[in-house]
């Protein structure tokens, strides 16, 4: 949905968006006729115009502080060294469109400049992403959206913003599988909690039931070194019976703990369970072998009846299904990715085709868990707005750019992008330089 507070359909307005709002806006806007107008109207429509796409994200006194009369050019050489190397003379007759970069000084905020290097929609996302924390400059995170880059700073921005902003959004039933694969995670994660629990529960049994078991002998050896240090004390005078009774008790004790904690019993009874494992396995192998020569007897009649309808069979389908080995070796590949596929028995348009297929499966797959919709895409109507100035420099793969230096005015060319006319660009610039 359109965002009403910013792009108006009764007042249209031309914003730093890639919004089909705003291409509607751009398509529909026109100037109003100077004829029935004075100066100071014409000056003042120019300007809301122009602030509504350059900076309608800052305030305008922020703006007439930022504002400077003096605009920077680059002066040409010798136009006959011009002509000769170039061979364009009749560029250097151009004039310099001057007024086109009034608003050059914004074009260094960061937020403008995430803009412009197409990491963002619009403006205002890239103000999001600022505040959010998912833009660095020159390796160290910036939360201050009117940052004003220098000449060689390095801005970065996360990816997975940059493909949420320049991807397309999902549909209905994108959104409704993205629900249901998080219902599925969550009860995943639910049973993977009660097993958990589950298994903390039995382990922390086996471990009661082991203490259990090993009370008695613990007892003992408690009962054993008291006796010890009952006998060892040379404060506690004892009589020579009670020291002998404590003797024997040593070595009862001792005599008990000595002993192996087999059971004879339990012995047996797996003894016997094997043997009857054993018994059952041979009878099996017995009655297995007698049923499979059976069948062979009887499958032999059948067979040699029904191999000339198995080949014409065969010779059907292999007519008929055409794609069935393709579908069958993407599947494969597919449930295995780290196995090879046969691909012997496709054809040379079957072996393109699951090639590309793999690759996209690869580099752009599936995945409902994302904000944006998968496989990648790019936005609708983004091709309008896809430029990119001459004072970055922009790698795509790594969602990073430089700030090479500041726009400037050239024969012909500014380096502002603006949709606007020369018209409107110096009735803006004579109202600031007024009011300055």
């Amino acid at each position: 949905m359109r965002n009403r507070a910013t792009q108006h359909l009764s007042k249209p307005k031309v914003r730093q968006s890639w919004s089909k709002w705003n291409l509607y806006n751009m398509k529909r806007f026109s100037v109003k006729n100077p004829m029935f107008r004075t100066h100071f109207q014409q000056k003042w429509d120019a300007k809301s115009i122009a602030r509504g796409y350059h900076g309608e994200q800052v305030s305008e006194k922020h703006w007439v502080r930022m504002f400077s009369p003096r605009i920077r050019s680059v002066v040409p050489m010798d136009p006959a060294k011009l002509a000769k190397d170039d061979a364009d003379a009749d560029q250097l007759e151009r004039p310099f469109p001057y007024t086109q970069a009034t608003f050059a000084p914004l074009e260094r905020r960061l937020d403008v400049a995430v803009f412009r290097a197409m990491f963002a929609s619009s403006t205002r996302q890239a103000r999001q992403f600022v505040i959010h924390g998912a833009v660095t400059v020159n390796g160290k995170k910036m939360r201050y959206p009117g940052y004003l880059l220098n000449p060689g700073d390095l801005f970065q921005v996360e990816p997975e913003r940059v493909m949420f902003a320049t991807g397309a959004p999902k549909d209905k039933y994108d959104r409704r599988a993205a629900r249901v694969a998080e219902k599925e995670a969550e009860k995943e994660a639910e049973k993977k909690a009660e097993e958990a629990e589950e298994a903390k529960e039995e382990s922390e049994a086996k471990e009661e039931d082991k203490q259990e078991v090993q009370s008695p002998r613990q007892t003992l050896q408690a009962m054993l070194s008291q006796a010890k240090n009952i006998m060892a004390d040379s404060k506690s005078v004892l009589p020579a019976k009670r020291k002998q009774e404590l003797r024997g008790f040593q070595k009862a004790v001792r005599r008990v703990l000595s002993r192996s904690d087999s059971n004879v019993l339990a012995d047996n009874l797996e003894a016997q369970f094997s043997e009857l494992t054993l018994l059952l396995k041979a009878k099996k192998a017995e009655k297995t072998k007698k049923s499979g020569n059976k069948e062979r007897q009887d499958t032999t009649s059948a067979n040699s009846e029904k191999s000339t309808d198995t080949k014409a069979a065969t010779e059907v389908d292999s007519e008929t299904q055409p794609g069935d080995k393709l579908s069958e070796a993407f599947r494969q590949a597919a449930e295995n990715p780290e196995q090879e596929v046969d691909t012997s028995e496709l054809t040379d348009e079957e072996f393109k085709i699951l090639r590309r297929a793999l690759i996209q499966m690869r580099d752009n797959p599936i995945d409902h868990s994302k904000p944006y919709a998968t496989p990648w895409r790019p936005r609708d109507f983004m091709s309008a707005f896809a430029t990119i100035p001459r004072y970055l420099e922009v790698n795509p793969k790594a969602c990073a750019a430089v700030y090479l230096r500041h726009p400037v005015v050239r024969p012909g060319l500014s380096e502002v992008p603006s949709p606007f006319n020369l018209a409107t660009g110096a009735l803006a610039y004579h109202w600031y330089l007024r009011r300055r």
